[in-house]
Formats: structure tokens, sequence, C-alpha cells
């Protein structure tokens, strides 16, 4: 045993040399905390990998553990030999090499990115722990430069209402971003906590878009073309609509609502009997988080957990809520409230409104239970 008193065998020869590892990494005792990634998944192929949400602290997620959605593969793109080209509705088009890019003034910013399938509706009730559930979000401080200052560089002739972003992988994934968004928050980013994008977050230069679903925040950047109408391109008409009971589909459904989960206890965590924190995470595309409600009792009764500082715009915002676990059966729960004052839905009323087939955009209230024994699982109904 190597608790005090006792000499612990680390303290009795040197430690490693401050050299060893060039590019640092995790603790050994700390493998386990990975991307999670289904076993049957082609990475060549459409896939998305998980952060592990229930194994994290704070609000930045670490660049190595960041959600992955990639829709043929993951290209290794030389910088020395990108472009990016800026065409269409302009008075001065323009490609612009990466060092060209990166002369423009820079922005730093702490913002959530979500994929807005994160989870569909038909896979609430089988996600095990909160990375199988809502894995698909990820927050870091971004760095580039605003899309509006590059756009007053080529200057927009009348009619520009929509950019086409199109992505050098090799599904050349393309979105229409509408002219508003690019002229306010939107950044082209080349730098994620404080290191350059790694390839699979689009290096060397990627489009961000605040608050809007991720797969808009097109990757692998090499195409911006102003247009006055949108491209209704496969991912936004094949892919990320919403399909109603009556058989329309909501189209152009930018933002991503409010949301929370808890993350400790969540689901495969065990707690004893007495004191456990409760924490997790919130957030909305709308703005900042307001408040963050828990339910401790199915819902029946509902509590104000602490915010943490910083409570920032369009990211994540961690929560807190001591509580005295007595031993019995429980169901615990979380809903958060944006500043324009939005409340994140109960799954009955939002599949009341949308039905089952709408997949993207359910942002739902997350419910645990936990059993006698102290072991935490799903707390949605058994499909």
């Amino acid at each position: 045993m190597d608790a005090p008193p006792n000499i612990p065998e680390w303290m009795k020869t040197p430690g490693a040399d401050t050299g060893a590892q060039p590019y640092g990494t995790p603790s050994v005792h700390e493998k386990h905390v990975v991307k999670n990634i289904p076993k049957s998944l082609k990475q060549y192929t459409s896939a998305s990998v998980r952060t592990p949400l229930q194994d994290l602290d704070g609000i930045i997620t670490p660049n190595g553990l960041f959600y992955e959605r990639h829709h043929g593969g993951v290209p290794d793109i030389d910088p020395a030999q990108h472009r990016l080209m800026i065409h269409g509705l302009v008075e001065r088009p323009l490609i612009l090499t990466m060092e060209e890019i990166r002369r423009f003034p820079s922005e730093s910013h702490i913002y959530f990115l979500e994929c807005s399938g994160n989870p569909d509706f038909k896979a609430i009730n089988a996600g095990r722990t909160a990375s199988d559930l809502v894995g698909l979000v990820s927050c870091a401080e971004w760095t580039g430069v605003r899309l509006k200052t590059v756009l007053e560089e080529v200057g927009l002739k009348p009619g520009a209402h929509w950019i086409v972003a199109e992505g050098a992988d090799a599904a050349a994934l393309t979105r229409s971003i509408p002219i508003e968004k690019c002229l306010d928050d939107a950044l082209l980013v080349y730098s994620q906590n404080g290191e350059r994008l790694r390839p699979q977050q689009g290096y060397p230069l990627r489009v961000f878009l605040p608050g809007f679903e991720g797969n808009m925040s097109v990757k692998w950047l090499r195409r911006l073309n102003v247009a006055a109408e949108p491209a209704y391109s496969r991912e936004e008409t094949a892919k990320y609509t919403d399909l109603m009971p009556d058989g329309t589909a909501r189209q152009f459904t930018f933002l991503m609502e409010a949301k929370s989960i808890i993350t400790r206890p969540s689901g495969t965590q065990r707690i004893e009997r007495g004191f456990n924190e409760i924490t997790g995470i919130a957030w909305s595309g709308r703005g900042r988080i307001a408040r963050v409600e828990v339910s401790v009792d199915g819902g029946r009764t509902w509590q104000d957990a602490q915010l943490q500082a910083p409570i920032l715009n369009k990211a994540l915002t961690r929560f807190r809520l001591p509580w005295t676990w007595t031993g019995e059966a429980a169901i615990i729960q979380s809903r958060a409230t944006d500043e324009t004052g939005y409340v994140q839905p109960g799954v009955e009323m939002l599949t009341a409104a949308r039905g089952m087939n709408s997949f993207y955009h359910n942002n739902a209230i997350i419910p645990w239970r936990i059993a006698t024994s102290g072991e935490v699982s799903n707390g949605y109904p058994k499909a």
C-alpha cells in the first residue's frame, strides 16, 4: 500500500525526462478517456465519433477528444498548396493562400459545436452513456478572421444573399449560409485551443458558424461562392432537413436550440449513498444560458442549479447542484433556459410537434435512472 505514511515507489527514483514527450500525452492512468468510436465504423465513409462527455470537467473539450463528423474521410492537405477561392457576386474575386488569410486581423472566441443529429429521435432509448446520447457536441476556443472582414475585402454586389461554402474533402461537402450570418459572427478558423486545427477538424481552414448546426461549419474550406440563392445541395435537401408527420420537411433549421445533460452521475456510472454533486453542461445557439433546473424526482419538482462562470455566448456552460442521495430509486434530469427565454422541452412535447421521423434537432430533456444499487442507466422508457 502506497498511502501515507508509507513512501510510494514513485518517490524512490527520478521520474521521466522532461523532454521524453515532444508532444504531451495524458497519464497512462487516464487511457480509458478516449473518443467514443463505434467498432463497426468505416472511417472513409460517412461517419462520426463522439466526445466522452461523462469523463470531462469544465467546458473546454481537449483537441484530441473533440467530436468528429465526416462525409468522405479525412483529407491530408498541404497548407502550402491549399487555396481559398472567393467568387460569384463580388467586386474583386480573390484566391487566398493560408499565409494571406493569416495576415488579416485575428480574433479568438469560445464556442460550442454540435451536430444536428445529436441524437436522432429513434436513438434516445438505446444510448448507455452521456457520450452515446449527446456526444456529438464539443466546445473550444477558435481563432481566425471574421468572414465579414474578408467579404469587405472582395466587396459584395447587390443581390448577394447567400454564400455557398465548399470543402476540399472527397465528398466536397457544400452548404449554403445566409449572408446575414456571414456578416455577423461567422469566422474563417485556422486554430483551435491555441494550436492549428487538426486534420479531423478541417486543417488548414474551416468556416465556423457559432450556434448553427455543425455540418454548416464546413471543414477543409476551399471555396466561397457568393450567390443570390442557396445551392440546395445534397446536405441541405436529402440530408439535414427535418421530416414532419405530414410528409413535408423543415428546411434550413440552422439554430441549435437550448439543451442540457447531466454528465455526473450519468449512464454506466455508480454512486454511493450520501453527498453527490450533480453536474453537467448546457448550451444554446441563441446565446447565453440563463438558467438550468434539476429534478431528482422524475420531473415532479425542479430546483435551480448553480451556473459556473464564465457564462459565455453560444458556449457550453457548466452547472452544479449539491445532492444527498438517500439510497432510494430516483430519476434525475436537467432542463436549460437561454437568455431569450426559450426552455428546453420534454421529449413528449417535442415528438408531439414533430413526430418520430424528424431525426435532426432533438434537444429534449434527458433523464437518468438511479437504481437502489447506485447504478445509473438511461432513464427513457425502453423501446
